[in-house]
């Protein structure tokens, strides 16, 4: 039977004008109709026989008359009541239409009605899902789409709490997808995008959000920003990781990307659009540039990304082009005023730049790997100027040269230090390394093993920068170190500052309780000199003894210490 042949009787009362809007007053004419055309039928019947008078007959019309009204009353009533699931089932769906509300029917009842609401709310609540996920993502890459994009940034910028936090937005491209698209079926350039959006999301952490704006754009918002070198690192991950071939559909595909970046800065809320407006113009400026390139948006941010990658570039090749110096900063016994190392600090001659502070290159330098070729060349240079000096025959003295992060992971750090040390024929006794408590906690036991092949060999440990980082006294009593150096930032106000006096004078005592040198650094004037003195510290270096000079200033000053010392020999 077909559907409409079933609903003869609901199409017909539909005609009527008074009946075609309510569903409701369909279901009380049949029940009135059902209830009320019997008893008029039996009233008119009694009504017509002979058997009563006609006073009997008007009383017994009335009495059933006013019974047949107050049951169908009650009937209709109670009647309108059952209705209900179907009304209320009725009501959310067109309030849901209306108002996008997503209802709240009771879901226990077992009956045809009580399943029709359970059905419904249950229905709704997935429609409402699938629609939210239709409008807010991407259908090919499962990311969120431009609209949540906007709406997502649009809250994190207008929550008071991040007034104070910068929030970076990236705007990444591929280079030429025009051209790849044109070579290559219209499934698999989309196998290719999805690809990419897969691999972007390796690259980013829990706090980021990732989206898909359209065609091969993609944008990326950061809130967790400790540095700005630390967005140039995530801009070289991403446009690195996608660098890597794709294999599409036995194809082996390769693309480079361009990224442009905007900041929006503390107290310098800038709407969404803007922002996006602003990544727009700085993908565009990067593309211009090539490709796999990156690009700021800030003309203050953009200067210094400028300047950072000059200094990348020129920074290739340093070494083979002799520009790279190492300086000698003195490490002095604070009692006898002599001098008992030094320590070896990298410097840049540059030809046209001049002098460049470490400050600027060495991050450069750690961020792409360069360090590690720096860091070697500094060492084998230091040690063969401090032999050189064993030989010229002034007094010994130790060598201090820091080891990078980088350095320190290398697989085969303490070979290659133990090659050193015999090519230039220094004694290992003769060389401090100095190493940081933050990147030894990176991989504890790796770096308590390496520590302790570094001491079997004879070589002299410094923890350098103790107290700004982790200063976990349970670790350094396990790290195998000889010499803890006080951070210069609380010597440089050790007289001025209470807080930073407490802490120089705990770790002065650390030191002696676990039988440890102890050396200040950034000693600057005679009372931080006479403080740290009182205190017992044992050795310093700073700008009041020398500042980092070249070797050849550094000879007379060990000159004149053999000179004294054999005078009081004699």
């Amino acid at each position: 039977m077909k559907l409409n042949q079933k609903l003869y009787l609901y199409s017909f009362l539909a005609n009527f004008a008074w009946l075609k809007k309510s569903y409701t007053a369909k279901i009380m004419l049949v029940a009135f109709l059902g209830t009320h055309v019997p008893l008029l039928t039996l009233l008119l019947s009694f009504v017509i026989s002979n058997s009563y008078s006609l006073e009997m007959a008007a009383r017994v019309m009335i009495i059933a008359l006013l019974a047949t009204l107050a049951g169908t009353a009650v009937t209709l009533y109670a009647l309108n009541h059952l209705l209900k699931p179907v009304i209320l089932t009725s009501a959310t769906l067109q309030n849901y239409l209306n108002s996008k509300t997503l209802p709240e029917l009771p879901t226990e009842f077992a009956d045809e009605a009580g399943t029709l609401m359970a059905d419904t709310s249950q229905t709704l609540h997935k429609l409402d899902e699938l629609i939210h996920y239709i409008s807010n993502y991407d259908d090919l890459t499962g990311l969120p789409n431009r609209d949540l994009f906007c709406d997502r940034l649009h809250e994190i910028l207008s929550k008071p709490e991040n007034n104070q936090r910068l929030v970076a937005v990236f705007l990444l491209s591929i280079d030429d997808f025009t051209g790849i698209s044109h070579g290559l079926e219209h499934e698999t350039t989309n196998l290719l995008l999805r690809a990419v959006a897969q691999r972007l999301s390796t690259c980013i952490a829990q706090t980021d959000m990732l989206a898909h704006l359209s065609g091969d754009e993609f944008a990326l918002v950061r809130m967790e920003i400790y540095s700005i070198e630390s967005l140039i690192k995530l801009s070289q991950l991403l446009l690195s990781t996608l660098s890597k071939p794709f294999s599409v559909e036995d194809n082996l595909i390769h693309i480079t990307a361009s990224i442009g970046m905007t900041i929006n800065g503390i107290n310098n809320r800038n709407s969404v659009d803007q922002l996006l407006q602003q990544a727009h113009i700085a993908l565009y400026q990067a593309k211009q540039q090539g490709r796999s390139q990156y690009q700021f948006y800030s003309p203050e941010i953009n200067a210094q990304l400028q300047e950072r990658l000059t200094l990348e570039n020129e920074l290739h090749g340093a070494l083979e082009r002799n520009e790279m110096l190492v300086y000698y900063q003195p490490l002095v016994d604070l009692h006898s005023g002599q001098i008992t190392g030094v320590e070896a600090l990298i410097r840049w001659q540059h030809p046209t730049l001049g002098m460049i502070s470490p400050v600027k290159f060495i991050p450069i330098a750690e961020a792409n790997g360069a360090i590690v070729p720096i860091g070697e060349w500094v060492l084998r240079t230091a040690c063969a100027q401090t032999r050189a000096w064993q030989l010229a025959g002034f007094t010994p003295i130790r060598i201090s040269v820091n080891l990078s992060a980088r350095q320190f992971e290398q697989p085969y750090l303490v070979e290659v230090i133990n090659q050193i040390l015999e090519e230039t024929e220094l004694q290992p006794s003769d060389l401090e390394l100095e190493v940081t408590e933050s990147f030894l906690m990176g991989n504890i036991e790796r770096s308590i093993k390496t520590l302790k092949k570094l001491r079997e060999l004879g070589i002299l440990l410094a923890l350098d920068d103790f107290g700004t980082g982790y200063s976990s006294l349970s670790y350094l009593k396990r790290f195998p170190v000889n010499i803890l150096k006080i951070d210069q930032s609380f010597v440089h106000d050790v007289m001025s500052n209470p807080d930073s006096a407490a802490v120089t004078n705990a770790i002065i005592a650390l030191a002696k309780s676990l039988r440890l040198t102890i050396t200040a650094e950034g000693v600057e004037t005679q009372e931080q000199l006479d403080y740290l003195k009182m205190q017992g510290c044992e050795e310093g270096q700073g700008y009041y003894f020398s500042r980092p000079v070249p070797a050849d200033i550094i000879a007379p000053m060990l000159q004149k210490i053999s000179q004294q010392i054999e005078t009081i020999a004699a």
